[in-house]
């Protein structure tokens, strides 16, 4: 009786597909793992905006900014385009604002939770 074996590149088991959708996750919050960068993410929700703009509102040195900058793009969280002497940067997708709104939640949830416990004592 003769045995097929599939190519690794063949289609991937549910188990590695999901393996790797929880990695994809890890590594999006392994990016966002630093407060700075979830205000970096937080300033692009409102649109685009240029390096100077960005460094004015988180109150950064321009080559911190760029570090933390470098870190959101490498895991596609923000794009840039130059205009002129410009960089401008902006959320590639919409969605991530979805992501934050619902940490606010998460967090504004169990806050509520912790001081009903604490009038409770």
């Amino acid at each position: 009786m003769a045995t097929f074996r599939k190519h690794k590149s063949a289609s991937r088991s549910p188990v590695e597909g999901q393996d790797a959708l929880r990695r994809f996750k890890a590594e999006v919050f392994q990016a966002l793992g630093h407060p700075t960068r979830i205000h970096i993410a937080e300033c692009l929700q409102e649109g685009e905006l240029p390096v100077s703009e960005l460094v004015e509102r988180i109150g950064i040195e321009p080559a911190n900014l760029s570090q933390h900058l470098a870190v959101l793009r490498s895991k596609g969280l923000v794009v840039n385009r130059k205009n002129g002497t410009q960089v401008f940067y902006a959320l590639r997708d919409p969605l991530l604002s979805d992501v934050l709104r619902n940490m606010r939640r998460y967090f504004q949830a169990h806050v509520e939770e912790a001081l009903r416990i604490l009038r409770e004592l």
